[in-house]
């Protein structure tokens, strides 16, 4: 049978979705060995894609196949039993034979979040970045509006351009930026993301905030698929995949 579920998780501890041979602090890892005890022989999880270290997820998207005579709640009630506290599972439910959490996605939604004050948030810490200078979120916008569209986005991904065979193209729907008081909130909806590329698009908008760039850049940015014209990595710990959508 295969399923599909959603899970959440806190991403601090972790060194990131994707099993690693150095290291079992990765979230794909903690869901397969606790599958496999559950199923009693090997279970192969797929995420809607593989987040950083220290990224975080509230509606991860995975799928698994294994032969179980549990219901999809039982399953779900099994996993929130013996996940680490920074793991939940939201729901599970019998998928489609063929249906795949990361090749089915169409769209995904991530939001970045930034804590705009030369005061630090001892108990948001974990889940936003600091930056003390003010951010004019009026020239973020405008700057956000020329990424918007269907664009080769190399600029914006930490590729090796000579190792990665595959098209950088994607379609980026939307980049809405909410501001309440000192919390700055960059949401960003699209196809599909290339190699730290959200963490890129951020950084860029926070030096066009900054004064640092001309909102008018961007287009050029994009033209020049050059990894160093555009602005900086931003920190993992600002990152969440909100939800993941399916046709």
């Amino acid at each position: 049978m295969n399923y599909k579920a959603v899970i959440q998780y806190e991403g601090t501890r972790y060194r990131g979705w994707q099993v690693q041979g150095n290291t079992d602090q990765t979230i794909q890892g903690k869901l397969e060995t606790l599958l496999g005890r559950m199923a009693g022989e090997p279970v192969e999880v797929h995420g809607s894609g593989r987040t950083d270290g220290g990224v975080h997820a509230a509606g991860q998207v995975i799928n698994f196949h294994c032969k179980v005579s549990m219901s999809p709640q039982e399953i779900r009630d099994y996993m929130n039993r013996y996940l680490p506290e920074d793991i939940a599972v939201l729901s599970v439910e019998e998928a489609a034979p063929r249906f795949h959490a990361r090749l089915n996605a169409v769209r995904k939604t991530y939001v970045y979040t930034i804590w705009n004050s030369a005061v630090p948030n001892v108990f948001g810490r974990r889940f936003m970045t600091r930056i003390e200078e003010p951010l004019d979120v009026e020239r973020m916008r405008e700057a956000a509006g020329y990424l918007c569209g269907k664009h080769d986005f190399l600029a914006f991904s930490s590729l090796n351009p000579r190792r990665f065979k595959k098209s950088t193209v994607r379609r980026l729907d939307e980049v809405r930026i909410e501001q309440k008081e000192a919390v700055i909130r960059i949401y960003f909806t699209g196809d599909g993301f290339l190699y730290h590329m959200v963490r890129i698009l951020a950084g860029t908008l926070v030096e066009a905030g900054l004064g640092l760039r001309c909102p008018e850049e961007m287009g050029a940015l994009l033209e020049s698929g050059n990894r160093a014209d555009a602005g900086r990595l931003m920190p993992p710990e600002g990152l969440t995949l909100l939800k993941v959508e399916y046709s």
